[in-house]
C-alpha cells in the first residue's frame, strides 16, 4: 500500500514503540519516519502542539484544520504535557495516553474504551544523536465490524498515508527553519 511505512525502515517498522500495547492485533498498522536535522528538544515542541484551534497538523490545511493555516513558530501555551490532556481534532478528539518529553507522544481517540468497536492510536517516537532527530510516526487502529480490517485498509490506509507523510514534511520543515 503506498505510504504505508513511507521512509521507515524495517528495524522501526518492527520494533515497539509506547502505545503499541492498547491495540494489540490491530486491523491497520503504519509506521513512518523521517530524520530532521535539528535535535529531539527541538522537534517535540512542534508535536506536541498539535491539533485544532492549536498549531493544526502541519499537512493539508484544508482538509484537515479548516483551511486555517498551521503554525510557523511553537507557541508553548498550546502544548500537551500530561497524560489525560485532550488534543482537539475537529469532530473528534485525541487524548494523551503517554509521554515522555522529548522522546514521545502516544495519543487515542478520547473516549478510548477497550470494549468500542473502533479504536486509533497517534504515536510520534523520537530519537537523536545529539545533532538529529529520528522521528517514527505509528498509526494503528481496530475496527470490530465484519471486514473490519479490510474497510480500514482500503479507506483510512491510502488517506492517512497523503496526510502523515505531508505531517512528516512539514515538521521537519518547521523545525529546520526555527533552528538556532
Amino acid at each position: 500500500m503506498i505510504f504505508e511505512n513511507w521512509g521507515a525502515t524495517t528495524g522501526e517498522i518492527s520494533q515497539q514503540l509506547p502505545g503499541d500495547e492498547l491495540i494489540t492485533s490491530p486491523a491497520f498498522s503504519a509506521t513512518r519516519a523521517i530524520t530532521i536535522e535539528v535535535p529531539p528538544p527541538e522537534v517535540f515542541p512542534w508535536i506536541a502542539q498539535m491539533g485544532l484551534g492549536r498549531a493544526g497538523w502541519y499537512s493539508y490545511d484544508l482538509i484537515d484544520n479548516f483551511g486555517r493555516k498551521s503554525a510557523t513558530k511553537v507557541h508553548p501555551e498550546w502544548a500537551v504535557s500530561s497524560v489525560g490532556d485532550v488534543v482537539p481534532g475537529g469532530p473528534i478528539s485525541f487524548v494523551v495516553t503517554h509521554i515522555d518529553a522529548p522522546n514521545h507522544l502516544v495519543m487515542s481517540l478520547r473516549g478510548h474504551r477497550q470494549s468500542s468497536r473502533f479504536k486509533f492510536t497517534l504515536a510520534y517516537a523520537l530519537s537523536g544523536d545529539g545533532h538529529n532527530t529520528r522521528l517514527v510516526s505509528r498509526v494503528r487502529s481496530e475496527l470490530r465490524l465484519p471486514l473490519g480490517a479490510p474497510l480500514l485498509k482500503s479507506t483510512l490506509g491510502p488517506s492517512d498515508g497523503v496526510m502523515l507523510r505531508r505531517q512528516l514534511l512539514g515538521l521537519k520543515d518547521r523545525a529546520e527553519s526555527q533552528h538556532q
